[in-house]
């Protein structure tokens, strides 16, 4: 992945994020509802394959792709 995607560090202590989640956090939906609904319409990938679980756990160093727009998870600094 290139230095110029977006990234959203996990909260201390966090081992994971729920892909929903992710997409509301980072604005590339507009709610939590819409999330869960592209999810699982098959419309986001983690890692470049599609993902239809809406509380799929996110690690740090996964990479969630929606709408031609990319967010990578990094651990708490």
């Amino acid at each position: 992945m290139s230095s110029d995607t977006p990234t959203l560090a996990l909260k201390s202590g966090e081992e994971y994020i729920e892909l929903y989640k992710v997409l509301k956090v980072q604005g590339m939906i507009g709610g939590g509802g819409e999330a869960k609904h592209v999810i699982s319409e098959g419309m986001v990938t983690v890692n470049g394959e599609v993902e239809t679980r809406k509380r799929k756990k996110v690690i740090a160093g996964e990479v969630i792709s929606f709408n031609g727009e990319s967010v990578q998870i990094i651990a708490a600094s």
